[in-house]
């Protein structure tokens, strides 16, 4: 039997990219006798949505990799530590042959594991410029012959000369369910007539306090255009009651693609969730994560999704201390549901990016790898 690793986590931008590579190995290695288990974070939502994959999941202590100072990182300094040495007796115990890390800071003490037992490790980037924990897997990636994957064709410039040879352009894995996504489902559930114009607002699966507030103050504009689904994040409190025109919810979860899908323009933050809107063809209005408790990513992926023509990012310089006004925000919207060529053509343009292999791509390396 063949045993392959695969790690990452800390958010579902993490997880459900790697559950997409997973399934696609599935299909590939359909004639072989193989297993897959995942080692992440012991502490929230990796093991859950692992396991309900039908993963076996392994936890490992996990510290937070820090570029500012902070007192916990003493402590997170031991824990880090404390997974290395967990992941290595996972890896050399369950025999694998090769380690698929989807990153965060969870994957660092696995791959760094995998590197001292000679396991190759592919790694996958989802953001424009590389995070610090792809930048360390990095070197286990060189170390072991392994690859790296990258979202965008620009990233390889942010690697050392040597590892460049390595890069693969792959776009980002999209779990299946989004390419086959029934919006006819979406409004089933919504319980919304056909003609019912949709703007999905998402904040991420924790939601976002900025957005969650831009839309309670803009909320009288952008229902003249749409009916608003806002998902506003199972831990942020939301009082503003639903109507025939707005309906919240603390998260959606297994509907999302099919709600996504009946979507006419879908609003939010600008992770690794953007492909999964791009995989459907929406015409997207990003608010980038931005200031300083964030290294730019965000800011990076809307600017490339805007420049290809399938987003508009808000606010529109996204200066750090810039805030995104109410006004800005109903502009954009009513301007954008008045525009049916312009939509027309983010959506053509969202499409195109959307249609990258992604899970595929990485998939059949690592099936090529384990023949």
């Amino acid at each position: 039997m063949v045993n392959i690793a695969f790690t990452g986590g800390g958010t579902g931008g993490h997880i459900y990219p790697g559950l997409a590579v997973a399934a696609e190995l599935k299909k590939l290695l359909s004639d072989r006798d193989f297993r897959l288990f995942w080692i992440g974070s012991s502490a929230g939502m990796d093991k859950t949505l692992v396991e309900e994959a039908g993963i076996e999941f392994f936890g490992v202590p996990s510290g937070k990799l820090r570029r500012y100072f902070s007192l916990r990182t003493i402590t997170d300094f031991f824990k880090v530590i404390r997974g290395y040495f967990a992941s290595r007796k996972i890896l050399k115990k369950q025999k694998a042959v090769v380690l698929f890390s989807k990153g965060g800071f969870v994957s660092v003490p696995p791959c760094a594991a995998a590197a001292s037992l000679k396991i190759k490790v592919f790694t996958h980037e989802s953001d424009f410029s590389p995070g610090l924990a792809t930048r360390i897997n990095a070197r286990f990636v060189m170390r072991t012959n392994g690859r790296v994957f990258t979202a965008y064709e620009d990233t390889a410039r942010f690697f050392n000369r040597q590892l460049k040879d390595r890069v693969t352009v792959s776009g980002n894995p999209v779990r299946e369910v989004f390419r086959f996504a029934d919006g006819a489902k979406g409004r089933a559930f919504l319980k919304v007539g056909g003609d019912a114009r949709i703007l999905l607002v998402l904040g991420g699966s924790q939601g976002a306090l900025e957005i969650n507030e831009l839309v309670r103050a803009a909320l009288e504009e952008l229902t003249r255009w749409y009916t608003v689904v806002h998902q506003t994040g199972p831990g942020l409190a939301w009082d503003v009651p639903e109507s025939e025109k707005y309906k919240p919810f603390a998260y959606i979860k297994d509907e999302l693609p099919h709600v996504m899908a009946a979507a006419e323009i879908v609003m939010g933050r600008s992770g690794a969730g953007v492909w999964e809107w791009a995989v459907l063809g929406k015409p997207m209005l990003l608010i980038p994560l931005r200031g300083r408790t964030t290294r730019g990513d965000q800011v990076e992926n809307a600017r490339y999704f805007q420049q290809e023509g399938a987003a508009q990012v808000l606010p529109s310089s996204c200066a750090e201390g810039e805030n995104l006004t109410t006004q800005e925000l109903a502009l954009a919207v009513s301007s954008l549901a008045q525009d049916e060529k312009k939509r027309e053509e983010m959506t053509a343009a969202s499409k195109k990016i959307g249609d990258r292999g992604g899970a595929g791509i990485i998939a059949r390396a690592l099936a090529e790898e384990i023949r």
